[in-house]
């Protein structure tokens, strides 16, 4: 007898509870077109961010701060048409939710009304409770992401480890359940101590999403960039689980050199009629 292989459904928002339960790890990458949504999607990933990391990663800005909500909606828009099964969870960007719930909430509604996906992501602890809250109880599903907050970056000096000593890491652990108070569906650690990162995951009962934050959380998110090698350098927390950028780079190279040596277009790429 042969064991029928369960069919794969969308990842919904019940399931982030629902793998805490099981201790079953989720996994989590950016993407930022379709193009390699619909890789990450085909291959069996959880969740989809398209991250504000668009900005220093695609865009060739500095860092995320200039990236726009409009900018960030197209980007959404390309990997949620191309995304099957992943929940796709879209950053807001820096400016675009910070002042009031009501700032936030139209910016999250515009963003999933507009682009298709299925969640926003903002940055901060307790002092955007209240925003979280309208728009969980607008039917937003909102992941938090706290620890280094790129957003925050020039108040919080650079991209540092956050949460070092006690007062620090028990304010987090406050902002976490702030978070899940407020209606939260998740949260993203970011760059803080594993010891600190496993205590939050604890106290809980959200899954907790690590990138830089040890093992003992949730789930893991990596740059897509980062994880498919890309580029020649990679944050520490990061794996190279494949040389894409090499690859690019050795394809582009025999490209070249065959137009210049006349050995493409061959007769087979060619229509004579």
């Amino acid at each position: 007898m042969t064991t029928q292989q369960p069919t794969r459904q969308r990842f919904r928002v019940h399931d982030f509870a629902r793998a805490k339960a099981e201790a079953r790890p989720l996994t989590m990458l950016t993407a930022y077109d379709g193009l390699t949504a619909k890789i990450f999607d085909d291959a069996g990933i959880d969740l989809l961010l398209v991250g504000d990391s668009i900005a220093d990663n695609l865009l060739g800005y500095d860092n995320t701060i200039p990236v726009t909500l409009d900018e960030m909606i197209v980007a959404a828009r390309s990997v949620a048409r191309a995304t099957r099964y992943a929940m796709v969870v879209a950053d807001l960007p820096f400016g675009s939710y910070e002042a009031s719930p009501r700032d936030a909430f139209v910016s999250a509604s515009r963003m999933l009304k507009e682009s298709g996906a299925q969640a926003v992501k903002i940055e901060g602890g307790e002092r955007i409770a209240e925003h979280v809250r309208l728009l969980t109880q607008s039917g937003i599903p909102v992941v938090g992401h706290l620890g280094l907050t790129p957003q925050s970056e020039h108040m919080l000096g650079g991209k540092r480890v956050q949460a070092r000593d006690d007062a620090a890491a028990e304010q987090l652990a406050n902002d976490a359940l702030v978070l899940q108070e407020a209606g939260a569906c998740a949260v993203v650690l970011e760059m803080v101590p594993a010891h600190v990162a496993a205590r939050v995951t604890e106290i809980l009962a959200v899954p907790t999403i690590g990138i830089g934050a040890g093992t003992e959380v949730n789930g893991q998110v990596l740059v897509w960039t980062d994880m498919a090698g890309m580029t020649s350098w990679s944050p520490r927390f990061a794996k190279q689980f494949g040389q894409v950028g090499q690859a690019l780079t050795d394809a582009t190279t025999a490209y070249i050199h065959e137009v210049r040596s006349g050995q493409f277009p061959a007769p087979e790429h060619t229509f004579e009629r």
